[in-house]
């Protein structure tokens, strides 16, 4: 795939995003060096302890038997041996060159000691060595200036490197809060995140515009990954709580939309169960919910086998069906004709005004298009803001970065409250009227730090009226 522009809209987009970038790049993030110099120095020693508590460990003993001086902790293929055919540990399976899994989400499932410190050091090494040097590599004069792409993602999004701001942890909240609290605003000021809402379920809605999403859409009162996690954990309204919502929306509609299917997403809704102790919202464990419906065990199966009925795989195989065959009815449908007319084709047009050509795999087809018109609605409303609204208005406060869906101000006090109204107004009001093709409204979510405090310190806060 190629990024290329089929309109004239389109060309203009990616000419006035390379100049908002450049301005962007100039700008710079602030790093709190002296924190990020602790942070490394703690860090290494954490790797340190950790190093001598695995090799003082009966596994180790067991593992250095086993390789002598060829033991190395970084082999993935040696892990393997030791714990599934050394110690007798179950294999979570096998690779397609027939090695035992040792990658994080398999190694999770095995109840060692050994192996979540085993995790723990990796995860340590990599956020040392990816994130707290990388960043130190890169300051000039207490800043990071990231540099910003257009032309490398095959999804159409934006690229970062040198470092990669768009790299930055947050799904582990140690780690998240570890890295990024290296990032703060210019003394006296704040760091303010406008994040899109669900952009690319609303993206997708224009492509397909299948009237059960865009009602879910519109419609505040709806909720579809409620009423998914709902359906795969046969449960009541009242009954689902935060968490087991979280489950719905991360382990079935997302991987559903994202082209996983029935097997992948029973696997992990099943797993959730156990690794975050769910309860109904009324404290019943939804183990013994699951057990009272009926349901008592997992079923999986051999690929190419449909699973037993009475399991819990064959439940989600039943709400996958009904998924995308009644309630998603016109949107699987979308998806098989665009798949066709990419193939009688060879090429697909994008509702931004680009061009998508050359090889893709069928979840390709359907993704890339979407992820880079969602993308697209955060540049236009980038360039926007940086090259013409905050010029304009003659403000303090500047644009420093962007991860595909959000931008990240750095933003002076006194102007916060019409910052944040400016980048609302622009990225929700502005922007379709300009781009008619958007058939849903666009929402933002708004993060601020305290001032002089760091981007892991940023709360939520409402938008103003002005």
């Amino acid at each position: 795939m190629k990024m290329i522009p089929a309109t004239e809209g389109g060309y203009a987009l990616l000419h006035e995003g390379v100049q908002a970038f450049a301005d962007i790049e100039s700008n710079g993030i602030c790093i709190d060096v002296p924190y990020l110099n602790r942070t490394i120095k703690k860090t290494e020693r954490r790797i340190t302890r950790l190093e001598r508590q695995l090799h003082s460990s009966k596994v180790f003993k067991v593992w250095k038997r086993m390789f002598g001086n060829k033991t190395n902790l970084s082999s993935g293929e040696q892990l393997g041996k030791v714990l599934f055919d050394e110690i007798g540990h179950k294999s979570p399976g096998l690779t397609k060159s027939g090695q035992h899994k040792t990658d994080e989400e398999s190694l999770a499932k095995v109840k060692d000691p050994f192996v979540a410190d085993y995790l723990n050091l990796i995860k340590l090494r990599g956020v040392l060595s990816k994130n707290l040097r990388g960043l130190l590599s890169e300051v000039t004069d207490g800043k990071i200036h990231s540099f910003f792409n257009l032309h490398t993602a095959r999804t159409y999004r934006s690229s970062s490197e040198r470092p990669n701001f768009q790299n930055q942890p947050i799904r582990d909240p140690d780690i998240g809060t570890l890295v990024r609290s290296c990032f703060i605003p210019r003394r006296g000021r704040k760091l303010v995140e406008a994040d899109y809402s669900g952009i690319e379920v609303r993206v997708a809605a224009c492509y397909h515009k299948d009237p059960r999403m865009i009602e879910y859409i519109v419609d505040t009162t709806k909720d579809m990954h409620r009423d998914m996690a709902m359906e795969c954990y046969l449960l009541q309204e009242s009954d689902v709580n935060k968490s087991i919502r979280y489950c719905g929306k991360n382990m079935f509609v997302f991987p559903q939309f994202y082209g996983s299917w029935w097997r992948d997403c029973s696997l992990h809704l099943w797993e959730a169960i156990h690794k975050m102790n769910l309860k109904t919202a009324s404290g019943v464990p939804l183990l013994d919910h699951l057990r009272s419906k009926g349901i008592k065990k997992l079923g999986q199966v051999a690929v190419g086998e449909d699973p037993v009925k009475g399991t819990f795989a064959h439940h989600i195989m039943q709400v996958e069906r009904h998924f995308w065959n009644v309630r998603f009815k016109q949107y699987s449908q979308w998806k098989k004709d665009w798949w066709q007319q990419y193939l009688d084709l060879g090429y697909l047009h994008t509702l931004t005004g680009f061009v998508c050509s050359g090889f893709m795999r069928k979840n390709e087809v359907i993704n890339y298009p979407i992820q880079g018109s969602a993308f697209h609605c955060l540049l236009w409303s980038l360039i926007r803001i940086v090259r013409y609204e905050l010029k304009r208005r003659k403000m303090k406060s500047l644009v420093i970065g962007q991860i595909h869906d959000s931008i990240l101000g750095d933003v002076v006090p006194e102007e916060e409250a019409e910052f944040v109204h400016l980048v609302h107004h622009v990225m929700t009001v502005e922007l379709p009227k300009v781009w008619r093709w958007l058939c849903v409204p666009l929402e933002i979510e708004v993060d601020v730090s305290p001032v002089d405090c760091s981007w892991a310190e940023k709360e939520e806060v409402s938008i103003p009226r002005l």
